[in-house]
């Protein structure tokens, strides 16, 4: 199954902690078993930790793209993204913290439009803040999903951004509610939180979901979904979404 130029899906959150990278590796293994070219993007500038959790050794990063397309240095994407498997790449967050602030947000439609040719999926990681750089790859996204927790404080801040987005008319994000987030008790029904946030929850990861050696996937750099024979349908029915069209 090949795709003519990369659909671009985003992950981001109203705040850290939801559980957001953990889900966008599992749905990358999950893309690798469709033997579809996918790249992992690590936007989270100041935290993104897609590279370590993988145990990837890297030279360049997103930064050094960035830095190379400024001074006329850049010659082929191939140079800043590393294989994790034949068909998953991965675009490293900045190494040091402090080159984020020196990427300008007019070049990420650049690096994305120079990154679609290549590969079938783009994931990209984000974090919660509402930067230049996040609106920019939301705008750049044909689907970007919000990944919350069964918390309050999740439920208030998606009910912010539902109404800011009913404002602008956007209509191409999903709400994907986490509950496999182990010390994260249900607290609120399916019909509270959709009264709490005025919409519906598009999709839920069970409870079921919850992986209790998750720290030895991180520990050993290994995507849970490549490496176990359960069964993943709510992140099947993600990627059912995003594949539709």
């Amino acid at each position: 199954m090949a795709l003519k130029t990369a659909k671009i899906i985003t992950f981001t959150s109203v705040k850290g902690g939801t559980g957001k990278t953990t889900t966008v590796l599992n749905i990358a293994g999950l893309l690798n078993k469709k033997n579809l070219k996918i790249l992992i993007a690590d936007f989270d500038f100041y935290g993104g930790v897609i590279a370590s959790s993988l145990n990837l050794e890297y030279k360049n990063d997103v930064y050094t793209f960035v830095n190379d397309l400024m001074n006329n240095k850049f010659e082929t994407v191939d140079d800043y993204v590393t294989s994790f498997t034949d068909n998953i790449d991965i675009l490293p967050a900045p190494r040091d913290p402090r080159s984020a602030s020196k990427i300008n947000a007019k070049y990420i439609e650049i690096i994305l439009n120079r990154l679609k040719p290549k590969y079938d999926i783009i994931l990209i990681d984000t974090n919660h803040i509402a930067t230049p750089i996040n609106l920019i790859t939301m705008d750049m996204s044909d689907n970007f999903y919000y990944i919350i927790t069964n918390t309050l404080a999740d439920l208030k801040n998606m009910k912010s951004m539902v109404s800011i987005f009913k404002d602008m008319n956007e209509e191409d994000y999903r709400i994907v509610l986490n509950n496999s987030i182990m010390n994260i008790k249900t607290i609120y029904s399916d019909y509270d939180i959709k009264n709490m946030i005025k919409t519906e929850i598009n999709f839920t990861i069970p409870k079921s979901l919850y992986e209790k050696n998750i720290e030895k996937y991180i520990y050993d750099g290994k995507i849970i979904t490549m490496n176990s024979s359960s069964k993943y349908e709510a992140y099947e029915n993600i990627i059912n979404d995003f594949l539709k069209n």
